[in-house]
């Protein structure tokens, strides 16, 4: 019997999301969230989420709706690992109305641009290289919802100078709603920038150090830390970071043109408009939620009370929290149920059943270890 062409639009279907999907570990993103990014939210960066009382992905869709975030300056991505984390947690850990992040493809092949050099960590969580072609394969699962960063490593490695302005956009963000009649959801980051505060850019260094696998070295207070002690190289200041959902960007709505036809003068034109509306609510939001972005008092608080945890609370002891949550992971064969215990006390432990996490801590020799034994790639 012959194949029809809807037999094999199918198999090409679901031959992309096979490759889409190919290291993704639903149990493995579970548990991080659980053991991992849940304690760092609840700790230290204590997301607020507003707007979000229903989330919008929720409802009966045919195509996968858009959230669309603005990135935070000179700062390992902890901004879209929480929002991300704190949106799965939200669903129970459910993959009924599954939540893929699109990243950059830079950020997934430098080895060091993962968490703490855990293997191929953001493809482990389901993060997607943002590609058109992957964008297209998650199409064709019911419910899907997208989370995009459009400035990509240009947002990430903006200096405090520009903070909360948005970098350029990238237009497959706009071609892919176009196309798909699908929302774009603003989602607006509020104190993200205070994660690594008075960080700049040179752009001279910023060439040195990609000759090495990084994307750009910030200049500033921790630049000297950052050189000297590997883990200060993800350590971020415990801002409270406060999510506000922006109003809806119906695409389709705002020009006359289709997808198929559209020319690049009135793409550009959308552009304009898009960008224009994300930065007029990001002020807006910034305006209403970002006038006190540590809360310190409400944080002296949390860690007086929790000060039995401050061992893994604190950025030093985050290189230990991924690396014995790693350890466990993979130890446990199938069964994944990992409950970790935060105490200060089973952070000797775990210290010591995890000695090369040392390396984090060696002043000037700690990089070359960790490059030795770790490598870039």
């Amino acid at each position: 019997m012959a194949t029809s062409d809807s037999d094999i639009e199918k198999k090409v279907r679901q031959s992309r999301l096979n490759t889409v999907d190919q290291y993704y570990d639903p149990e493995y993103a579970a548990s991080v969230c659980r053991n991992v990014l849940d304690f760092l939210d609840k700790y230290y960066f204590r997301a607020r989420l507003v707007g979000f009382d229903t989330l919008p992905h929720t409802e009966s869709r045919e195509v996968p709706l858009i959230y669309a975030g603005n990135h935070s300056g000179m700062a390992f991505p902890w901004d879209a690992l929480v929002f991300a984390s704190t949106i799965y947690r939200m669903q129970g850990y459910s993959e009924d109305h599954p939540v893929r992040a699109l990243i950059a493809p830079a950020l997934s092949r430098m080895r060091v641009m993962h968490p703490f050099f855990i293997d191929n960590f953001w493809h482990r969580i389901g993060g997607v290289d943002a590609t058109l072609r992957n964008f297209d394969a998650l199409t064709h699962r019911p419910h899907q919802a997208v989370v995009i960063y459009p400035e990509g490593i240009a947002g990430i490695g903006k200096g405090f100078d520009h903070r909360y302005q948005l970098q350029r956009f990238s237009n497959s963000m706009l071609r892919m709603a176009l196309k798909y009649h699908t929302d774009i959801v603003p989602v607006l980051t509020v104190n993200g920038e205070y994660i690594n505060p008075y960080g700049y850019r040179v752009e001279m260094l910023n060439r040195i150090v990609q000759k090495i696998g990084l994307p750009f070295l910030p200049v500033g207070p921790l630049t000297t830390l950052v050189s000297m002690l590997p883990w200060s190289f993800y350590f971020g200041l415990p801002a409270k970071l406060t999510y506000v959902m922006g109003s809806r960007i119906r695409i389709q709505e705002l020009t006359d043109e289709s997808y198929e036809n559209i020319s690049q003068k009135e793409m550009n034109r959308l552009h304009g408009v898009v960008q224009q509306h994300f930065q007029n609510e990001l002020n807006r939001a910034v305006d209403e939620h970002g006038q006190d972005p540590y809360a310190l008092e409400e944080l002296t608080e949390l860690w007086w009370e929790n000060r039995d945890k401050l061992a893994y609370i604190l950025p030093t002891g985050w290189p230990l929290l991924f690396s014995e949550h790693e350890r466990r992971f993979m130890e446990d064969g199938e069964k994944k149920s990992i409950r970790m215990d935060h105490s200060n006390e089973s952070y000797a432990v775990a210290m010591l059943r995890n000695p090369e996490v040392l390396a984090y801590h060696i002043p000037g020799m700690g990089w070359p270890a960790l490059l030795s034994w770790k490598g870039i790639r």
